[in-house]
């Protein structure tokens, strides 16, 4: 049903950054119970948790919570994406009646967080390590470097889009860098894996962030103004970049959007903010044609005619994104939290009369996406 459930309680962790007094856990912990402080609720209100990057048994143990309906969906930085859509889901099937979803990860310090660990026996150890890609920015390079040749894309281009962001983080206090950058600055920093530069890719940070979901009825009893779930969509691909259907564009983009209009019942031109999990600069060039905003090829050139920017017919990552705000390794818990704010009204770079929010996350390379739609009225 259409708007039947509503963010009621949305934070995020009290700093952002280089955190090395608090461990991964406490982090997550922080963030609920400032979510739960946004919306004037205690931990014995919360009967539904999800949660990844920490299990959720151990978080409701730590948190003191003992759950009717738990989630512990985990498929990279596009979880957080596909827990709302879960918790809308369970909200109405009468499983549970309030959802907690936590984020919080100590992606620089690496204070209480697993080590990376290689299993040569999985796919991508077999079939994607022995050829020597290390991480993902050696991995989205094959895509983007095929998007750019296919499309005949100028790194320029691609560069515009840190450049168009950091616009953005400039009016965000919370930001990570707020200073301005030109195209040179980005193709002068230093070499990561080309076509990258250190300024193309996401930041390393310690952070997290909390959203707590009730049914719309419920939500005109909290003191802040309910955000409804209009829509949503979810979807994989593959656990290998090099195996991708085209790596031109993301099947897991094109089918979560797809379903997060349709169960939305609106078109594009009815979005007013707009939120891509940007790890890399490359990523909201993918999401712009896979989403459908516009034709194949031709969102570098609508990002550089400054249509995402400040002033602009589209607004995008208006937070500053992973490039420029901030990136602990799973990124999708702050578009939402960006998304919640600018329907709220809260933004620090508020989009003027923002009624509608499309929300749009990846996991892995290309591996998983989420969609959701957030509107501020009822669809």
């Amino acid at each position: 049903m259409r708007c039947a459930v509503a963010i009621v309680g949305a934070a995020e962790t009290t700093e952002l950054g280089k955190l090395p007094g608090i461990s991964q856990i406490q982090l997550h912990a922080d963030a609920a119970l400032n979510a739960m402080k946004d919306c004037g609720l205690t931990l014995s209100d919360i009967d539904g948790i999800a949660t990844a990057g920490e299990s959720p048994t151990n978080l409701a143990h730590y948190l003191g919570i003992v759950p009717t309906w738990a989630d512990g969906t985990s498929v990279g930085g596009c979880s957080f994406m596909l827990h709302v859509r879960h918790a809308t889901a369970a909200i109405e099937a009468g499983l549970c009646e309030t959802v907690l979803i936590t984020h919080g990860e100590s992606g620089r310090s690496r204070v209480g967080r697993g080590e990376f660990a290689g299993n040569r026996a999985s796919l991508q150890g077999q079939f994607e390590l022995p050829f020597g890609p290390i991480g993902p920015p050696t991995l989205f390079t094959m895509p983007v470097l095929r998007f750019m040749k296919e499309y005949d894309i100028r790194i320029e281009e691609v560069a515009m889009v840190a450049v168009v962001q950091r616009e953005w983080a400039a009016m965000n206090p919370r930001a990570s860098f707020r200073d301005p950058i030109d195209v040179d600055a980005v193709l002068n920093s230093k070499m990561i894996a080309y076509p990258f530069r250190k300024l193309m890719c996401c930041l390393v940070t310690d952070g997290g962030g909390a959203l707590i979901l009730t049914s719309a009825e419920r939500a005109k009893d909290f003191p802040t103004r309910p955000v409804y779930v209009a829509g949503s969509g979810e979807s994989i691909e593959t656990p290998m970049v090099s195996q991708m259907e085209d790596f031109t564009s993301s099947r897991a983009f094109r089918v979560a959007g797809e379903r997060a209009f349709a169960s939305a019942g609106i078109s594009h031109a009815d979005v007013d903010h707009l939120m891509i999990y940007d790890a890399f600069a490359h990523l909201p060039l993918f999401g712009l044609e896979d989403l459908g905003f516009v034709g194949r090829g031709e969102s570098a050139k609508f990002i550089g005619e400054r249509n995402t920017a400040p002033g602009g017919k589209l607004p995008l990552n208006t937070n500053g994104g992973g490039l420029s705000y901030m990136h602990s390794g799973m990124y999708g818990m702050y578009a939402l939290q960006e998304s919640v704010r600018q329907l709220r009204g809260t933004a620090p770079a508020q989009v003027e009369g923002a009624k509608i929010s499309f929300c749009l996350g990846v996991g892995g390379m290309f591996g998983a996406s989420g969609a959701v739609v957030l509107s501020n009225e009822v669809l």
